[in-house]
């Protein structure tokens, strides 16, 4: 059973950087933990690429963020000291917790040209570990199991799934996924947590019966657990427990909207620190108001 079809809406980054936003949604905030989903891409970008593309440090507090790769190669740099980039179907796994920022820079394209395609995704925090310590943590390898059977091929991104576990840590139960599916090819989806979705990046697939495109994501209920790639398909599964209710105020996440507008007026004032090897400049506060105060304490 399919709950709902969210199909990616084209957002502007600035600089010639488009994604396909997926989540969130208006009727469908989050799917478990994942708050956040943006596809880039596919984009060629020629050598010389200009700076204005590159994303310059910016805050996050409340979330762990993941990008993953297809193609492509995005420089790293956060206020923790981790520098390093990221590539394709490896994982770098940065917690904010009560504060942290990066920046995120296409200087491989930039020297030499690249293909860039990937998918960026939040995972909000548990109220008890929304103010962890910031954190870092890189996989690649072993860390991230693969699998083949009859026409799919697997690698596991987070969480646990199809009898496998990721060694990134999560603070809370999830699985997320990358499927290549050949043409006429059936994958199971996992079942055992309360929401689930796909996400349908290339190619098409059938799920009960209809055939969906690419820029597509099927939230599913707990009856649908097969998809059948009707083209050569890239398909990302993701889900897990649902955490609550969840604010979102620009690259904030937090089940309090007085902790959004103090980390608003945080950066505002300067409060949080830069990458130490990327502190020349930084992204506003975006002129939208963030959430009102409900008291004077919450802005300290």
């Amino acid at each position: 059973m399919i709950e709902m079809v969210i199909e990616q809406r084209r957002r502007s980054l600035g600089g010639g950087l488009e994604v396909g936003r997926v989540l969130p949604f208006a009727k469908r905030r989050m799917v478990g933990p994942f708050v956040f989903f943006d596809h880039m891409g596919p984009l060629d970008l020629g050598p010389g690429v200009d700076r204005s593309l590159d994303v310059r440090p910016h805050p996050h507090i409340g979330l762990s963020t993941i990008t993953y790769l297809f193609s492509g190669e995005i420089m790293h740099r956060d206020s923790v000291g981790s520098v390093l980039p990221v590539r394709p179907q490896e994982v770098n796994w940065m917690t904010a917790g009560r504060g942290i920022t990066h920046s995120e820079r296409f200087e491989k394209a930039r020297a030499e040209g690249d293909h860039l395609h990937g998918i960026q995704a939040w995972v909000a925090l548990p109220q008890a570990d929304e103010e962890t310590d910031p954190s870092f943590s890189h996989h690649e390898g072993d860390d991230l199991p693969q699998w083949s059977d009859a026409g799919v091929h697997g690698q596991l991104i987070a969480g646990s799934a199809y009898g496998l576990s990721a060694a990134v840590r999560t603070h809370s139960p999830l699985f997320y996924a990358h499927l290549e599916m050949e043409p006429g090819a059936t994958a199971e989806i996992p079942t055992d947590h309360a929401e689930r979705a796909l996400y349908v990046a290339t190619g098409a697939v059938e799920v009960d019966g209809a055939v969906y495109e690419a820029g597509k994501m099927l939230v599913l209920g707990r009856g649908a657990s097969k998809v059948r790639a009707t083209l050569h398909s890239t398909v990302m599964v993701l889900g897990g427990e649902p955490i609550g209710e969840r604010f979102l105020y620009w690259n904030f996440v937090s089940s309090s909207q007085d902790r959004l507008a103090q980390a608003a007026a945080d950066w505002r004032a300067g409060r949080m620190k830069l990458p130490d090897a990327d502190d020349q400049e930084f992204i506003p506060l975006p002129d939208f108001p963030p959430p009102p105060v409900a008291s004077p304490e919450a802005a300290r």
